[in-house]
């Protein structure tokens, strides 16, 4: 049990959070997600995440008072939700429940990443990697294991208890299970190095063939056991910094203890492509992460990789609804390629709030530019700022590029 200071703390935010919960903006914004991930938008929408919350400095907001470890976590998440709520909400829904995952024991695929780490601002979470290049020959294939799933239904009941002693009158209590994210190209950067994966994609092309189809296979594996054992997530409320709300989630013969692959989202990528030619593309990515995503209800594609040259090869992709429109990508093509046939998941730079100063004209010329473009194509559009690893210590800044945001989209 929680001390009673703590268990003061938390309440006292919980009960913050449940009040703007249970506004009818949430609902709403929930409708409109709705809509748009049905691909009949009302209007744009806009979502700003993966903040650099070590700059986030207005007055004491985030500043965690529980001792406990264990509520400190809670602590730090209601404490996050409630700034971005008075700060920077734009289409955020904030929910009335706290997820408490469960205790998933996961061996791994085996390898560990040999890596040296360069670090600029040491309050920053956002470092440099320099990968060493593991798997040189065939024979190192051996090294991807495949993963043994387990559960721990001793702890899960624990946290679920602590949980419970801590909200239960205030905010729901959901058990959450694993909520799939399955690149194989970015783990493989980091077991290889990007250099080395690139150049193994020309040099080795049998070596990457077989690195890829034996991590196909392991994932297929892992998600075998997670559906048998009933430790996938429910139907999701954000898919990669995005609403997730659809009507066509969960699938028919849904059993809420017992979600599948084809009950939720799922997002993949392949960011180290960004370079390769849509055949390589097609060769070394699509044709086996389409095993993957065919196991799924609903696929979000794409982040940093600039998709406007590959729409071909995305569409052989099964389920995808939504495709990233990088910061890298030629909006006039992208959007032509796209039409209204996925939502085109903009990702507007995070150097706009990054500079020496923000400059809010700037902001609106490059949202209004990409609104237009969606609507001579017929797209749904969403804006979502993400990856913003710096706003040089100034968050008013989020506050006023969302404001601008939500004028462009008529929000």
């Amino acid at each position: 049990m929680p001390s009673a200071q703590d268990l003061t703390v938390l309440r006292r935010l919980a009960s913050q959070v449940a009040e703007i919960a249970a506004l009818p903006v949430q609902e709403e914004k929930r409708r409109l997600w709705r809509a748009l991930n049905a691909l009949r938008p009302e209007r744009p929408m806009v979502m700003i995440d993966q903040v650099c919350w070590n700059e986030m400095h207005i007055g004491d907001e985030l500043v965690l008072r529980c001792e406990d470890p264990e509520c400190r976590g809670y602590e730090g998440l209601l404490r996050r939700i409630l700034f971005q709520w008075r700060h920077f909400p734009v289409d955020m829904v904030v929910e009335p429940f706290i997820l408490v995952h469960k205790a998933v024991l996961n061996t791994g695929f085996g390898i560990a990443t040999a890596e040296e780490i360069a670090v600029t601002d040491p309050t920053n979470d956002v470092v440099g990697h320099r990968y060493e290049n593991q798997f040189k020959t065939e024979a190192d294939v051996e090294k991807i294991r495949f993963p043994e799933i387990g559960h721990d239904p001793t702890e899960t009941e624990r946290r679920l208890d602590f949980a419970h002693n801590v909200f239960d009158g205030i905010l729901q209590v959901r058990p959450w299970g694993v909520d799939p994210y399955l690149s194989l190209w970015d783990p493989i950067s980091t077991w290889m190095s990007v250099e080395g994966a690139l150049y193994a994609l020309v040099d080795q092309p049998e070596l990457m063939h077989a690195v890829a189809g034996r991590f196909t296979e392991a994932y297929l594996c892992m998600l075998d056991q997670l559906e048998q054992q009933g430790l996938l997530c429910q139907p999701q409320s954000l898919i990669h910094c995005t609403g997730a709300y659809v009507d066509e989630l969960p699938a028919p013969g849904y059993d809420p203890e017992k979600p599948r692959t084809r009950d939720i989202w799922m997002f993949g990528l392949a960011q180290m492509f960004s370079t390769v030619s849509p055949a390589m593309f097609k060769e070394f990515e699509v044709d086996y992460a389409a095993r993957i995503c065919e196991r799924f209800g609903l696929v979000y594609y794409g982040c940093c990789d600039p998709l406007h040259l590959k729409m071909a090869e995305v569409r052989m992709i099964p389920h995808v609804r939504k495709v990233s429109m990088s910061a890298w990508v030629d909006q006039e093509r992208g959007a032509a390629e796209i039409s209204g046939d996925f939502v085109f998941s903009r990702k507007p730079t995070p150097a706009a709030v990054a500079m020496d100063g923000f400059y809010g004209e700037k902001v609106r010329e490059d949202l209004q530019a990409t609104r237009d473009i969606c609507d001579r194509h017929g797209c749904p559009l969403e804006l979502i700022l993400k990856d913003i690893s710096t706003v040089r210590y100034e968050p008013q800044r989020l506050t006023e590029w969302g404001r601008i945001a939500m004028e462009v989209v008529g929000g």
